[in-house]
């Protein structure tokens, strides 16, 4: 039995109190998650809202076999696809990206600053950007996210490994802390 049984059940009959509270307790998490996908405050915002609309009117449909978080973050992640679809922003043809994979590294990263590393994040390409975050941030396996972003596995890792390289090109062991 999920958690918030009760107030899911209230929301399917239409209270708006229970909506408020759903709301409540999933917002910030799945802001976040906009965020990190659309690079941009207002557009997340209008996601966020846009994805809980959708939610509220297919609450019907949530069986209870995943949990209530991951079946409302797969909503989010499909309205900010969809938003990055209509803005036009996923230009970059993914397939056209280089397959092959660099070595693995066997160093160790330096302790960054998590500003630092979210900036580096949100200056990456578009299709880096969804593979790092989806795979790094949102823990999606590369055939998962192949499935979401209509793309090949390989392009997946590729995709990620260019946004590892150049997320680690962007950030210097100077701005390390301690």
């Amino acid at each position: 039995m999920h958690i918030h049984t009760e107030v899911i059940e209230a929301c399917k009959r239409g209270e708006r109190r229970a909506q408020f509270q759903l709301y409540q307790l999933y917002s910030r998490a799945m802001f976040n998650i906009c965020t990190r996908m659309l690079g941009d405050h207002a557009a997340a915002e209008d996601a966020l809202q846009e994805a809980f609309i959708n939610a509220f009117n297919k609450l019907h449909t949530f069986e209870g076999k995943a949990s209530f978080g991951a079946w409302l973050k797969r909503i989010v992640i499909n309205k900010c696809l969809s938003k990055l679809n209509k803005r036009q922003l996923f230009t970059t043809e993914i397939e056209e990206i280089e397959h092959q994979l660099p070595e693995e590294q066997t160093e160790k990263p330096p302790v960054l600053s998590p500003h630092l590393v979210h900036r580096a994040i949100k200056t990456l390409p578009q299709g880096c950007r969804m593979v790092f975050t989806l795979y790094q941030l949102e823990g999606y396996d590369h055939q998962e996210i192949s499935e979401i972003l209509n793309i090949s596995v390989s392009t997946s890792k590729s995709q990620y490994h260019r946004a590892k390289k150049l997320i680690k090109q962007k950030l210097t062991v100077g701005e390390t802390i301690g």
